[in-house]
């Protein structure tokens, strides 16, 4: 049986987020909804808590959803690794083992993505072949979406570390944004090969060395990231983060600009009503709701992080994603083009005397 006919057991921790775990419910309806048959839930956390919101769906039946009890929540704001020593029987952890000892095939949680990260590389390592996970974002771009990766999973990098990602980018891009060979580039200050600090020259460098397996396209600038020269965008996890970051707050600040002027007279809001659609339209091409879900990649199992301020519509996304990982053996693919990324770097890496 191949993977995409196989049964698929999925842990959600359903006491993450921030809209607590009638949010979580509301988005697994939908997407049993949807999709009712080839999955079972294992809902992880306060059995309490849990039970008789279950029983106020009809469709979250018995052989579909069970609860597993985790009696312990990591709040959004906690330390991660101070959590995960103190909160042992948290959602969180008990999700994580589930997937450990294959009672569930992966994971998917709205909650602390620091503790995410941190409890999956204790708890699941990271694949052979691959030093460190990444967090990869989907971006929007001109034409398509796009993905940047590291948006802040390892700070401090090495080039080898930035070849890593680029494989988990771009099975990223094919397994969720559907992009059959996507293009791959380096985030830097300028595309001349004499711009940039160490880590990207020799980044550059190997990346240039696997270009025929990972459709290596050069240096870009910031401002080709969101005009589609390239499908996947790597970079560090502190440059990811502060670009992240970065863009959210001009968002938001265009945003808040334009509700300004739009409630400045009354003509301009008459004008907002008939726009609304508009907006919406504008609002979904921006965060759109089916991509409600991005891999912890790197990992030896599927985990999957949605927003912790998901509504049901992005957790109903989420879980789509996280079905989409197992059942395409995206961690088959990572491991089968970490191998040969690796194999090609050899030569190099015998040249140089070290392991970059």
């Amino acid at each position: 049986m191949s993977p995409s006919e196989a049964q698929v057991t999925l842990a959600i921790d359903a006491m993450g987020g921030d809209n607590g775990p009638e949010a979580v419910l509301d988005g697994l309806v939908a997407a049993i909804e949807k999709s009712p048959t080839g999955v079972q839930y294992v809902l992880v956390g306060d059995e309490r808590v849990l039970s008789p919101l279950v029983d106020q769906h009809a469709v979250l039946s018995k052989d579909l959803v069970r609860i597993h009890h985790a009696s312990q929540v990591i709040g959004m704001d906690e330390k991660p690794v101070a959590s995960l020593k103190s909160k042992k029987d948290s959602s969180i952890v008990r999700a994580l083992e589930l997937v450990r000892e294959e009672e569930a095939d992966a994971m998917l949680s709205c909650g602390n993505t620091g503790s995410l990260m941190a409890g999956g590389t204790i708890k699941l390592r990271t694949l052979e072949g691959i030093d460190r996970p990444a967090l990869g974002t989907i971006w929007p771009g001109s034409q398509r979406y796009f993905v940047l990766l590291d948006a802040g999973a390892n700070p401090e990098s090495k080039p080898i570390h930035i070849v890593h990602n680029a494989v988990l980018g771009l099975n990223y891009a094919r397994i969720v944004l559907g992009i059959n060979q996507p293009k791959l580039g380096l985030l830097s200050i300028g595309t001349e090969e004499s711009k940039g600090n160490e880590l990207i020259q020799e980044s550059h460098h190997l990346l240039k060395q696997t270009r025929s397996l990972l459709n290596y396209q050069g240096l870009i600038e910031g401002f080709q990231m969101f005009e589609n020269e390239v499908d996947v965008v790597v970079c560090d996890g502190f440059v990811g983060n502060v670009v992240l970051k970065a863009c959210e707050s001009l968002c938001k600040m265009i945003g808040t600009f334009l509700d300004e002027e739009l409630r400045r007279n009354a003509l301009r809001k008459t004008g907002a009503l008939l726009s609304k659609g508009a907006f919406k339209g504008l609002k979904q091409r921006i965060n759109p709701e089916h991509l409600g879900g991005a891999p912890l990649l790197g990992l030896r199992k599927p985990v999957v992080k949605a927003h912790g301020s998901s509504n049901k519509h992005q957790i109903e996304g989420a879980i789509r994603i996280t079905l989409d990982v197992v059942r395409k053996d995206m961690i088959g693919h990572i491991l089968t083009d970490a191998r040969e990324a690796n194999e090609l770097l050899q030569p190099v890496q015998l040249a140089v005397g070290s392991n970059p």
